[in-house]
């Protein structure tokens, strides 16, 4: 398993607000290489499997009508320690909380519209990754 990669959405609030190319932007600057990118839309039974992990959380339904309110844009991104670095990079699920720079801190709304989702190890990496990519849309 390939563990210098990572899986980041940028969420609807992001395409909405035409954010992308700027967040991409980031991403780049901060060196890691795009490896998978496709903009997509999270269908309900796509975003609550996704974030099954919530599904008990009293969030769970406001998370998936966020998710599914608009299109998305997935990446599989790569470099060097890359869940760890990309979790600094986007910085804190509250903005508020976020370090000065960092993804969150620039673009997200508030803790629940907050920008873009980063894997948060690399085993949910590698779920993630292969959750919005075949094999062969990785390169």
């Amino acid at each position: 398993m390939v563990t210098n990669r990572t899986f980041t959405m940028l969420k609807p609030d992001s395409i909405e607000k035409g954010n992308i190319g700027a967040i991409l932007e980031k991403i780049n600057a901060a060196g890691f290489k795009i490896v998978a990118l496709k903009m997509t839309q999270l269908s309900v039974a796509d975003a609550k499997e996704f974030y099954a992990v919530h599904n008990q959380r009293p969030f769970f339904g406001e998370l998936v009508q966020y998710m599914t309110r608009g299109p998305i844009v997935a990446a599989v991104l790569e470099k060097e320690n890359a869940v760890e670095d990309f979790r600094v990079l986007i910085g804190a699920t509250n903005p508020a909380e976020a370090a000065e720079g960092t993804i969150r801190k620039i673009y997200a709304e508030s803790m629940s519209i907050n920008a873009v989702h980063g894997s948060d190890s690399n085993e949910n990496a590698a779920i993630e990754s292969n959750f919005h990519f075949s094999g062969r849309e990785m390169f």
